[in-house]
């Protein structure tokens, strides 16, 4: 059974199409770049996995069931905006996840805050956006769970912090889980990716394993996204 299944996934806001038709398998033991230009999907499409919208036609299933709250219990979210609340310190949130996630783990998150400078009793409302996006990451990270999703994740950090954070991705996800990133930043992540998703005006362009596709293009992913979408 795959780990995540669409099929004929349509969403619609006010009479916009927002997805067509998405047939999309995500399979376990993978690291998958979604891809696209602002506007095309990626976000509501993690939404719709994320069963924060539902469709408006066609479905997705997780483990072979449609998004709910099992769903939930093997998902980590990372959204592209940050959620956190600004009044809590940091030592107040871990404990807040310990609490909520019966797979979060606690001495992985306070590795992960050690290695990457945040302070335990640090009020949120003091840290940079920067500080807050490395926050948000680990506390996704530190959860075992079977799907990770990545909105934007690298977007608030310093180049020199990327190379940490993909490398905190790589070791921190379970064998047989997936990951899906949804980003921008194609140069700076596409050595983990094992497989890419290109999206564009809500269908699927292309999908493809990462090497098969630099092998037939001769070319870069970065290069190659550049190629099918410019402006």
């Amino acid at each position: 059974m795959e780990l995540v299944e669409c099929k004929n996934l349509c969403k619609t806001f006010d009479e916009k199409q927002i997805l067509e038709n998405i047939n999309l398998t995500i399979p376990r033991g993978k690291i998958i770049g979604l891809l696209g230009k602002n506007g095309t999907g990626k976000t509501t499409l993690i939404k719709l996995l994320n069963d924060l919208l539902t469709p408006t036609s066609g479905e997705v299933l997780i483990n072979g069931k449609k998004p709910g709250v099992e769903s939930k219990k093997i998902i980590s979210y990372l959204p592209e905006r940050t959620y956190l609340d600004k009044t809590m310190k940091v030592s107040q949130v871990i404990t807040f996840f310990e609490e909520f996630y019966d797979n979060f783990n606690k001495e992985k998150a306070i590795k992960l805050l050690k290695d990457l400078n945040l302070e335990l009793n640090q009020r949120i409302s003091q840290m940079s956006k920067g500080m807050q996006e490395k926050l948000q990451l680990i506390l996704v990270m530190s959860r075992d769970a079977e799907l990770y999703i990545l909105d934007e994740p690298l977007g608030g950090v310093d180049p020199a912090t990327r190379d940490y954070i993909l490398d905190t991705i790589l070791t921190n996800f379970n064998e047989g889980a997936s990951v899906i990133i949804s980003t921008h930043l194609i140069a700076d992540i596409e050595r983990i990716l094992d497989e890419v998703i290109f999206i564009d005006k809500g269908k699927i362009y292309l999908a493809s394993p990462a090497d098969e596709l630099r092998s037939k293009e001769n070319a870069s992913i970065d290069e190659i996204f550049r190629r099918c979408f410019k402006c």
